[in-house]
């Protein structure tokens, strides 16, 4: 298998994992929320999801990301579930959403043993610190990969539209 890569600042960086593509069951992960709880990926099901892959929430694309789609989902609320996932401590997530008034995007901490990073294809090596490559993923009720974007450079933004889009069709 080759490697797989993301641009960090204009250098290229290496991808731990098999990239997810549409038509896959989505990966298990194990991921920690903001009341120190272990969430897995059946404890996500019952609705689709959107999981957003960031590097960290106190940067700022990461932070106008998570504003965007949290006002985005807003209207879809009780009929999907969104995530916001980074390897930022809970306590950090916990902080920035109540801060910045967030309420439909949950955030979850890949810091409890780095299986979304990893099983998603997302944590980067090469830095001095492990951070997740930015990449929106779109999961169906019964855990069909619907949609998927890895963002080809770490600093730009996703594609809203195509994402939100792809939300609301497996939304219903």
């Amino acid at each position: 298998m080759a490697n797989r890569t993301t641009l960090f600042k204009g250098k290229p960086l290496n991808l731990v994992g098999s990239a997810v593509q549409v038509g896959d069951k989505a990966p298990d992960f194990s991921c920690v929320n903001s009341a120190l709880e272990t969430v897995n990926l059946a404890k996500t099901s019952g609705k689709p999801r959107m999981f957003c892959a960031v590097p960290s929430l106190d940067t700022p694309v990461c932070s106008e990301e998570t504003k965007k789609f949290d006002q985005a989902v807003a209207a879809l609320k009780d009929k999907v579930a969104c995530y916001t996932i980074s390897l930022d401590m809970p306590f950090a997530q916990k902080r920035f959403c109540t801060a910045e008034n967030i309420t439909n995007m949950q955030s979850l901490s890949d810091l409890h043993d780095g299986s979304f990073g990893k099983n998603y294809g997302v944590r980067i090596e090469g830095l001095p610190i492990p951070l997740l490559a930015r990449a929106i993923f779109v999961v169906d009720k019964n855990d069909k990969v619907t949609y998927v974007e890895y963002v080809g450079e770490v600093g730009q933004h996703p594609n809203y539209d195509n994402a939100v889009n792809a939300l609301r069709a497996v939304a219903g």
